[in-house]
């Protein structure tokens, strides 16, 4: 018995096609071409999402780090004032600060310096 797969066929490449909305030349219309780049795409989206969380990080110490230094201090010892004095507030939090509210950065410095000196 022959099996015909039209159909089923058609459906997946319309379904893999559809998902290759938006890119460029034959890789948005030729099913072979589309597939091939979507399973590149894929793979570069799997990596880039965990990238992104360092990415974040990076610029959120960068960011800690001169506000940090605007009050005579360098990130380091900035963050370790903050472990000796309890103050559990995260970078994201504390690149917020810095940025937004640099008057409670400093009494967050401060309390860092204290913490450092006793």
């Amino acid at each position: 018995m022959r099996v015909k797969t039209g159909v089923v066929r058609s459906r997946r490449h319309k379904k893999l096609l559809k998902q290759a909305k938006g890119f460029y030349s034959g890789r948005r219309k030729h099913f072979r071409k589309a597939k091939e780049q979507l399973e590149r795409s894929l793979v570069y989206a799997y990596r880039d999402r965990r990238n992104k969380k360092r990415d974040f990080r990076r610029l959120w110490i960068t960011r800690i780090n001169a506000a940090a230094r605007l009050n005579d201090m360098n990130y380091s010892t900035f963050m370790h004032g903050l472990k000796l004095a309890n103050i559990e507030l995260d970078r994201k939090i504390l690149a917020d600060m810095a940025m937004n509210e640099p008057v409670s950065f400093a009494k967050v410095a401060q309390a860092s310096k204290d913490a450092l000196a006793s």
